[in-house]
């Protein structure tokens, strides 16, 4: 993986530190094998640029098919719990107690996609300002996923928030318009970001 730098200690867990790593772009991963949760800063990073995102029609037929329901910040726990429920994972039980102290701040926050009164899919990420860093979903039925994302951008625009951090480019990120940018690029960004007083 390619990074400018990488972190591995403890105490970069406290919220403190973390909210000044995150602050700075740089994201939590915990090593499978080892345990040992590494701070990374890629020199690309990817983003949904807010103002020119793809809403996919095949997706909007899905939600009016599916009748899915969207809640927000209502259960974070199952929401990162079954993100974890993967192998491999990189989202390890001492990376989750560091969430957990993030959530109680209100930095946390989450999109979840219901059906039946059963959550089938969500999101999950850390919000500084006008800045979302989107950590992981998951999907339980088809379009579950992409269906929160595509409620994240929407809520994001409503708010007025700045940047969409995906971390890096796959085929479903591009499907909504996903682009790589520099970090040059991507630093001035987040520094437009922060000048943002927004509220998820």
């Amino acid at each position: 993986m390619s990074s400018k730098k990488e972190f591995s200690y403890k105490e970069y867990l406290e919220p403190e530190m973390m909210l000044q790593l995150y602050s700075q772009g740089a994201f939590p991963m915990a090593d499978e094998k080892t345990g040992i949760i590494n701070w990374y800063l890629p020199e690309k990073r990817t983003i949904i640029p807010l103002n020119n995102y793809n809403y996919p029609r095949s997706l909007k037929k899905a939600i009016s098919d599916f009748n899915f329901e969207f809640k927000f910040d209502t259960d974070f726990i199952s929401v990162v719990d079954i993100c974890a429920n993967r192998k491999p994972t990189w989202i390890s039980e001492e990376l989750i107690e560091a969430y957990l102290r993030l959530d109680k701040l209100g930095f946390i926050h989450t999109v979840e996609t219901w059906q039946k009164e059963k959550l089938v899919g969500g999101l999950y990420g850390v919000t500084i300002r006008g800045a979302f860093f989107g950590e992981s979903m998951f999907s339980k039925v088809s379009q579950a996923s992409k269906a929160a994302l595509i409620k994240l951008i929407e809520h994001l625009n409503k708010r007025k928030f700045v940047l969409l951090d995906v971390q890096y480019i796959t085929p479903h990120l591009k499907m909504f318009g996903a682009i790589e940018i520099s970090f040059e690029q991507y630093e001035a960004l987040l520094a437009k970001a922060y000048k943002a007083d927004c509220r998820f």
